[in-house]
């Protein structure tokens, strides 16, 4: 199901955003200060690209206090407008019975790309 899952979620745009995703990873990795920003951007594309069956969790990794202050830096330059446009879709997407899978992984991407500092991506492929 999984698989199934996945096609229909790159015939109807998964495809476009997790592109839209690296894209932007790219152009930030060109500078020597965005490699940070890069990483995180790469990672939420990686979950655009395979959402079913991909699961967000904590670090455990010892960043301490950074955490806060790049996912505050983070919300300022883009997060909250990548996390509004996935809860718009999510919330059109669960008014449909339908679409209430594809809305769950929206919902599951918004809370990565609000704060994606301090997690960590695994796909079950």
């Amino acid at each position: 199901m999984r698989i199934i899952g996945n096609l229909l979620w790159w015939l109807f745009g998964g495809l476009e955003a997790a592109i839209g995703y690296f894209t932007g990873s790219l152009a930030m990795a060109i500078t020597i200060i965005g490699i940070p920003v890069a990483l995180q951007a790469f990672k939420i594309g990686l979950l655009c690209l395979w959402p079913f069956g991909a699961e967000v969790r904590d670090t455990n990794s010892p960043t301490g206090c950074i955490r806060i202050p790049l996912n505050i830096i983070w919300i300022v330059f883009g997060g909250l407008w990548a996390w509004l446009t996935h809860i718009f879709f999510g919330i059109l997407l669960f008014i449909t019975i339908i679409g209430i899978p594809f809305a769950r992984q929206h919902f599951k991407m918004a809370g990565l790309s609000l704060a994606p500092f301090g997690k960590e991506v695994e796909l079950h492929i």
